[in-house]
């Protein structure tokens, strides 16, 4: 692995240090990321030292400590500068809002980005890897489209620096992805520029993600059947799992999981601390679906799940390669044709819920499928991997218990987590509705994107402002659960939504 620039890697000790742990958990933010994403004031060891010389001095005061050798992180604006009368107005307006330029190198958390990219907003200063791609869905045919291009380049760009395509663009995510999309969004860009040095850099780039995601697969055995984010099932096929490289707190959430911690054994803190970024790895952070009880997050074990979403997405990464060698490797080509059957016989073989005509994700430890319906049973349409019959009984799942007043619901568990009920979100919403029209049911998901675009409107006209999830079972109420309020803006929520409004005056011409 090289590193192109040391800036962001020197910041790594400061987030094991004594310092960042007494900042955390003295209270002194209602927010961790706050801190995590403090610029220092000089460099970062010699800041360490400092603290260490002077934090027992009788006038000694943490907070006067912190104003004199960081500069605070403000958040990202999320209301447009004028007050805009629709929805899509508002989220024209927004996009040169969301739009951070080229980043400069320096001493701080920062992966820098050569080119301009478009951030969440809000707490979420930084680029993030699979809201991208529904960000950009709605910049494809608008002014913007620059952006896209350029935000799959930075993506490419992070990759030969950091070994991987990290979570979002700061040192503390350098050790976790996110759902693999890159393909898709070299789609988007590769369908309107064909520049076959862009092409030729994605396929690459694109294999590295793949080598990423199933590196050591050599390495399982019956005995050994886990290495990371690679799983040996019990018939031999081989699957993917989220996995977090590191199993101590996470520096944006410091405070949060040591507190989360406490009533667990200190023997099982560092696999409570892997699960969660491992499920912060998955976007889906957090969801029953990776809880043993819904209602208890200390019973988090994401890494013991098969997820049928990431196993979707790599089935479709596989046939992206595949193509994508056709002319150049044939041999190439045909291994990862072979590799996508398999992936799709074995999910269909352990995820495939016949009896209840959905898919379901699989738990290696219990060598069950889990309890949970969610609206990831859809992705396998999105991709493609399902038969006309599995398609029927998924759209006859969507009506019977995931479409609501305000779309898709994320899962039929009420919790507390804000990837469960009553929250709907972007990206599922995508998901779905692509999938489903693919198999031919473009009348649901009609009624899935009218839902959705009501349920953002009704919101948009008494706020002037969209966000980054809804509650869709009612939508005159507000969005709850997770670790932090919600965020207003918001990329994702707009690249979507201009896509169905897209969608809808297309199919109201034909």
């Amino acid at each position: 692995m090289t590193k192109t620039n040391n800036d962001w890697h020197a910041s790594l000790p400061f987030y094991n240090s004594q310092l960042f742990h007494d900042v955390q958990l003295a209270g002194l933010f209602k927010d961790s990321k706050t801190f995590a994403d403090a610029t220092p004031k000089a460099d970062w060891n010699v800041i360490i030292e400092r603290y260490e010389q002077c934090k027992t001095d009788s006038d000694f005061r943490l907070a006067k400590f912190i104003a004199d050798y960081f500069t605070l992180p403000e958040p990202v604006v999320l209301r447009a500068e004028s007050v805009q009368s629709s929805v899509p107005a508002y989220i024209n307006q927004m996009w040169q809002v969301l739009t951070k330029q080229p980043d400069v190198p320096g001493v701080c958390s920062l992966i820098p980005l050569k080119r301009p990219y478009i951030v969440p907003g809000g707490r979420f200063r930084e680029i993030y890897y699979w809201d991208s791609y529904f960000t950009a869905l709605g910049l494809m045919d608008t002014p913007h489209h620059k952006l896209v291009q350029n935000m799959l380049e930075n993506f490419l760009d992070v990759q030969a620096t950091v070994g991987l395509i990290p979570n979002g663009n700061r040192a503390y995510y350098h050790t976790r992805s996110q759902p693999p999309i890159l393909g898709l969004m070299a789609e988007l860009v590769l369908a309107q520029n064909d520049d076959q040095n862009l092409r030729a850099r994605c396929l690459a780039g694109m294999e590295l993600e793949y080598e990423f995601w199933m590196q050591g697969k050599e390495q399982l055995t019956a005995s050994s059947p886990t290495h990371r984010r690679i799983v040996r099932m019990a018939n031999g096929a081989i699957l993917n799992r989220y996995y977090d490289d590191d199993d101590s707190p996470r520096p944006e959430s410091y405070s949060e999981d040591i507190k989360a911690a406490e009533s667990l054994p200190a023997a099982n803190r560092a696999q409570f601390y892997r699960d969660l970024r491992a499920a912060c790895e998955s976007g889906w952070d957090f969801s029953s679906r990776w809880l043993a009880a819904p209602a208890n997050l200390t019973s988090i074990c994401t890494t013991q799940i098969v997820p049928i979403d990431l196993n979707s997405l790599m089935y479709l990464l596989e046939k992206q390669l595949a193509l994508g060698f056709t002319s150049i490797n044939p041999e190439k080509s045909d291994y990862y044709a072979s590799c996508a059957l398999k992936r799709q016989a074995a999910i269909n073989h352990f995820m495939w819920d016949a009896d209840q005509g959905l898919y379901r994700d699989y738990n290696v430890v219990k060598g069950l499928p889990t309890a949970a319906v969610s609206a990831a049973t859809l992705v396998p349409l999105f991709v493609g991997l399902s038969s006309p019959q599995q398609a029927d009984n998924i759209a006859k799942v969507v009506e019977q218990l995931l479409l609501k007043p305000g779309g898709i619901i994320t899962t039929i568990a009420d919790t507390e987590q804000q990837w469960d009920a009553p929250n709907g979100w972007a990206p599922l919403q995508w998901f779905a509705v692509k999938g489903l029209r693919d198999y031919g049911y473009h009348g649901l998901a009609k009624r899935i994107m009218q839902n959705w675009l009501t349920c953002v409107e009704h919101y948009f006209d008494s706020h002037q402002t969209l966000l980054e999830k809804y509650n869709v079972c009612d939508i005159n109420a507000t969005a709850t659960g997770g670790e932090y309020t919600v965020q207003f803006g918001f990329g994702w929520t707009n690249g979507v939504s201009s896509q169905f409004y897209q969608l809808l005056a297309n199919d109201s011409k034909t």
